[in-house]
């Protein structure tokens, strides 16, 4: 086994804005250090680095790249059980909603929309997005949590 630590500190981060580190003391098998041993040095790279990447490939998927509307709703994804993901994940929206939707869409593309149907345009888009952006990362989350997500159409 070997153990690795890192300092609190501040990083660069990618967008510019400075990142707080923390300290972490892992217990490493000797066959998983020497594998990131071999890809720090194979990739000229740190192996703080390699350690990094290979913790957020196999962290749970971000919600923050999510257009912000949505984030708070994404990010409460991560805190529930895997049967209330299950539900989220499985999810259809209502044939009443997609019918209304898809009437809406074609007026607006005819350009003959009212204000106020382009309002509820609007509302319908967004709610798709979000209820789409939920089943994704829901499924997203199964998966990571270990579970066999079938494809999209069976879900």
């Amino acid at each position: 086994m070997h153990a690795i630590m890192h300092q609190d500190g501040v990083l660069g981060k990618a967008k510019g804005t400075p990142m707080t580190t923390h300290a972490v003391t892992l217990q490493l098998p000797e066959h998983v250090y020497l594998r990131l041993q071999h890809i720090a040095q194979a990739t000229q790279q740190s192996f703080d680095a390699v350690v990094l990447r290979a913790i957020q490939v196999g962290a749970p998927p971000s919600w923050e790249d999510a257009p912000a509307e949505f984030q708070a709703d994404l990010a409460a994804l991560d805190r529930l059980d895997d049967d209330t993901l299950w539900h989220i994940a499985r999810r259809r929206q209502t044939a009443v909603d997609m019918v209304r939707y898809q009437e809406l869409l074609e007026k607006n593309a005819n350009n003959t929309l009212s204000d106020a149907e382009r309002t509820e345009l609007t509302q319908l888009r967004t709610a798709a997005d979000r209820f789409m952006l939920r089943k994704v990362q829901a499924a997203a989350l199964l998966r990571w949590r270990g579970h066999h997500i079938p494809p999209a159409d069976t879900l």
